[in-house]
Formats: structure tokens, sequence, C-alpha cells
């Protein structure tokens, strides 16, 4: 079998994995630069992003001992939403990238509501009127920096989300291109008609002349040039990460679920060809592309999952290292009473409410910081909980199982609990690296290293599934009492025993 590479551009890292008929060949990951300019503020500099992946796709083959011309094909999965802006004439960025957690443009986003838009909005992309999406940031940038309308106007700036920033450095600035699941997500484009849509970018007052070129995620994009790898690769594969998870976890059919438990938590459930609607606060968004078929699916997005891992380690100082943390909540029984709503940039789905600080409630003098790892944890797992009861309220069919995967995955304590609340099996396979995994199974169906997603379904295989042990009752009365937590947040009060962070 062909070796596929997948460079993985993720929010806190920049991963580059070697896989061979489905299984990790070699891996390399580098750290980079979380910029906070100010309170709910994240942004990234977007050559460190670009320089980071490099280096971590020429370490891989490095580790592999492969060159250029063993790869049949490379796949690019990225954070999503996060946006750059750059001039095409020298590919230097006009910004730093605006990161998907910034909440800069709530303003914005308030006056859009203001003007009845929202409604509008979302029967054109699915997409609750949010600051998470790239349109707003995007309108930040050229409100922002000095000239970037005018240039925008006259074709010298060009707009993508991080896979285009990439795929233009790896084709020296060959390509300006995107897929259908990236674009989706910009909060521009048209999810039924399939196109960047005239009224979303009047109502926003974009430039059309900044957007990249769509297509399916597994197309022939381009070809990278020779200096970086040390030879020229095809790009087979564009996606955004979550999309690219559920397509690595083989989630091909209607029905079928998966979660990843990254910096946030992405739930998505596979609709099929029907691009349908959540009453519950989930969002309709495209599925990646493959083969001709075009596939939807349900979202519901946790805009801190792991990440409360990194605020344990580097704020509050309780551990040294994030694989700490299962020994430290498993040293207490229970969380104490503790609940920690852990919204340190707004809450996400299903709750929608950008404006939330972090909480915890419960605290006692017998309150240690065991408790409140434990608490930390569970949060991931109550928020996880509660994007799928939206999703069962709103699918036609119940959910049967939950494929998992991401970083946190290997945290068992944490599945065991998931699989407790949600009463139904959390399954998690053998190769968790589903993201990366999606993006070279794209990129290697359009290299014909894979003749069709049955190929891809066949080489999936499960490392272990969590059942439910908890009895439902008390399952029950520990969502309800999440659930009541949320509910004093959102009212403005943390309640007895309860601080805002």
């Amino acid at each position: 079998m062909a070796y596929l590479l997948a460079l993985d551009q993720g929010t806190s890292s920049s991963r580059s994995i070697v896989f061979r008929d489905g299984a990790v060949v070699a891996t390399a990951q580098q750290e980079f630069t979380q910029i906070f300019p100010q309170p709910g503020w994240v942004e990234h500099n977007p050559d460190e992003l670009w320089q980071s992946q490099l280096a971590t796709a020429r370490e891989v083959l490095a580790k592999a001992g492969l060159k250029a011309s063993d790869i049949a094909a490379l796949g690019i999965t990225n954070q999503r939403e996060t946006t750059v802006v750059w001039e095409r004439a020298t590919g230097r960025p006009i910004f730093n990238a605006i990161v998907w957690q910034d909440r800069r443009t709530e303003a914005l986003c308030q006056k859009l509501r203001t003007d009845g838009l929202a409604d509008k909005i979302r029967a054109k992309t699915g997409l609750v009127l949010d600051p998470y999406f790239s349109a707003t940031k995007l309108k930040w940038i050229l409100d922002h920096v000095d000239g970037a309308r005018a240039r925008a106007a006259r074709g010298e700036l060009a707009f993508g989300t991080v896979d285009s920033w990439l795929a233009w450095n790896l084709t020296g600035g060959r390509v300006h291109v995107t897929d259908v699941s990236n674009a989706a997500r910009t909060m521009l484009w048209n999810i039924h008609e399939r196109c960047w849509d005239a009224e979303l970018l009047a109502w926003l007052d974009i430039p059309a002349e900044l957007l990249p070129e769509v297509h399916p995620s597994s197309h022939l994009f381009g070809m990278t040039n020779a200096e970086w790898l040390g030879g020229e690769v095809c790009i087979g594969g564009i996606a955004g990460d979550q999309q690219a998870a559920l397509f690595g976890q083989a989630c091909f059919q209607p029905g079928m679920a998966k979660n990843t438990y990254g910096t946030g938590c992405f739930m998505l459930l596979n609709t099929g060809s029907e691009c349908a609607s959540s009453n519950n606060g989930l969002i309709s968004t495209a599925a990646c592309e493959a083969n001709g078929v075009h596939q939807y699916a349900l979202e519901g997005s946790v805009f801190i999952g792991g990440a409360v891992v990194q605020w344990l380690r580097d704020g509050l100082k309780a551990i040294k290292q994030a694989n700490e943390i299962e020994a430290l909540a498993a040293s207490v029984p229970d969380a104490g009473g503790v609940v920690f709503v852990p919204s340190f940039t707004g809450l996400g789905a299903p709750y929608w409410v950008p404006s939330a600080k972090g909480a915890m409630f419960g605290l006692s003098r017998g309150t240690t910081v065991a408790h409140i790892a434990r608490a930390a944890l569970e949060s991931i797992a109550f928020q996880s909980a509660a994007l799928l009861q939206a999703m069962q309220r709103d699918a036609a069919a119940p959910i049967t199982e939950l494929r998992v995967d991401g970083g946190a995955c290997a945290n068992s304590l944490l599945l065991q609990f998931q699989a407790d609340l949600l009463g139904i099996p959390v399954v998690r396979p053998v190769v968790t690296e589903t993201t990366a995994l999606g993006a070279a199974s794209l990129a290697g169906l359009a290299a014909g290293v894979y003749r069709g997603t049955d190929d891809l379904a066949a080489q999936w295989r499960v490392d272990r599934v969590f059942e439910p042990a908890t009895d439902r009752d008390e399952a029950t009365r520990r969502v309800q009492g999440w659930e009541h937590a949320v509910t004093q947040l959102r009212s403005g009060c943390a309640g007895e025993g309860g601080f805002v962070l």
C-alpha cells in the first residue's frame, strides 16, 4: 500500500502524520504561540502556523525514512473558521490570524441580529449568527487594517481559512483554494446552492475578490513546490478538522455520529444527502465531499474541551503535564459536589451564550485540587452529553453508539463517565488520529490509492467499547445538576458556593 501524508494544523499545535493502510507510520508535532491581545481575543501568527507545519512535515518524512516520491498524496486538515488575510503579490499576512475562539465581533453580530439578519443568514448557511464563524472576523480585519478594504476590492488581497493559507504556501501561491467543508464554516457560503452567496457578501460588505475557489474535499488541488519536501507531492485532500474526523471515523452512513475531544469538543451526526435543520441549538454544515457524493451533518461545538486541562496546567498550575489529569481526578471517588462550567470563551452549542464566563459551583472547605480536576474532566463529558441529547431530539432515528477520537479520548475515566451519562456505548478506535486519517483518506481517494469508502470502512478498527455502567436515574440526576449550573451561569448569578473565573 502507498504512503499518505496528513498535515494536521490544529489550534494549539501543528502535526504531520504518515499513514500506510490506515495505520500510523510516524508522527511529528510542534506547538506554537497563542496570542491573547485582550480578554476574549485569540490570535495566531500565520507565518508561525506555516513554518511549524512545514517543519513537522519534513520531520515526519525523516522519521519514517521516506522521500517525497514515496508519498502518493498529502491531505490538509485544519482548525476551522480561523481567518487569515494576505497579500497576493508577496504572500505576507496583513494581520494575525483571528482564531475560531475569538469573541471580538460579538457587537457586530448583535447589530446583525438587530437588523433582522440572523434567520436569513441561518437559512442560507445553516449557521447560528455568532463570532465563532469567519465572516465577521474577516469584516473586522477589513475595517481595522488601514487600506485593507480598498486593496481587497482591487483584488490585491486573499482571504482563507488555514487550509487555504497552507495550500497557498505549499504551492508557492499558484493555487487559492478551499473545500466545501471549510467554505461552509465561513458564514459566506450557501450550503444549499453550494456557492459564495452575493447577499451574504453584501450584508457583511466583503468583496468577492478575496475568496478562494471551492472544490470537493477529495480533489487534485495542485502540486507542492519541490523545495518544501525535497520533491513535488500532490495535494489530494482538504477538509476542516471535524468533518475530516467524521470521515476518518468511517461515519459514511446517515445516523452515524462521532465526537472529537480536542481543544474544544465537536460532535457531528451524518445526515446524508439531506441538509437537516436543528430546533435544538445545533448547526447544519457540509460534510466531506468525495467521489461526487454531497453529504451534510448536524454539528454541536463545545468551545472549551481539552483546553480546560491546559488551564489546569498553565493557569492553575495544578498539574505539570496534561497526562497527569486522569490520575489526579481518579484519586477521589467523585467531584465532591463541584460542578465546573469552563465557558472561558463563551458557551457554544446548544446554549450559544457568547458573553458567558467560566464558573465553579458547589465549593466547600473540603474541596481539593483533585475535586476540581475531576469536575474539569466531567465538564467535558457534560458538555458533550448536552450536544448528543440535542442531536437525539433532532434526529429522525436514534443514535446507537458514539465514536470518539482526539487527544483526550486516551483518558478512559473520561470516556467511561461519558458512556454513563449518555446511556449508549462509546467506541474508541485503534487509530485515534482520525482527523489526520480523514485527510489522508481523502487524499488517497483522489490519488487512486482507495477505490471508495468501502475500502476505508474495512480498515477501521475498534480498540475499546465503553458500555454504560450507571443507573439511568443517577445519570439523569447528574445531567440535571449540570443544567442547573448552566442556568445559574446564564442568569448571571454564580449561586451559593460558586465564583466566576
